[in-house]
């Protein structure tokens, strides 16, 4: 079943970004997601914990938060050139790969390439989201 949830925050910008952070971060769960049990049958004994939530939840968190910061921008550029087109997918995903790069302490041309990549993915999912 699909549960929907919508948190109001009293601004669209903010609504947008958390909304693509829950959602898109819990999408992005991995396979073991959420964490179970060995079955009881089983005969084989492990000490692995079969899902280290530290690092699982670390991951979604970071995509999470790649994904606010991708729909807010991608809103905000809406927003301010009062177009919905291919073009705001583009600029928010430049933006998004930029703001990322650079939080994450990279320099110079590594913010740049990842600028690039950025609008690149957005925009390529963009054009396949409009073909299907």
């Amino acid at each position: 079943s699909k549960v929907d949830v919508a948190i109001d925050l009293g601004n669209p910008l903010l609504n947008r970004t958390v909304d693509g952070f829950l959602k898109i971060g819990a999408r992005s769960a991995p396979a073991g997601w959420p964490p179970r049990t060995p079955s009881t049958a089983s005969k084989v004994v492990t000490t692995q914990p079969i899902l280290n939530c530290p690092e699982s939840c670390h991951y979604l968190e970071h995509t999470g938060a790649v994904a606010g910061v991708y729909v807010g921008m991608e809103y905000g550029v809406e927003r301010v050139r009062g177009e919905y087109d291919w073009k705001n997918a583009l600029i928010g995903g430049i933006a998004s790969g930029a703001l990322i790069s650079a939080a994450s302490n990279n320099k110079g041309n590594k913010i740049a390439k990842d600028a690039i990549t950025g609008g690149a993915i957005a925009t390529a999912i963009e054009f396949i989201n409009y073909l299907t």
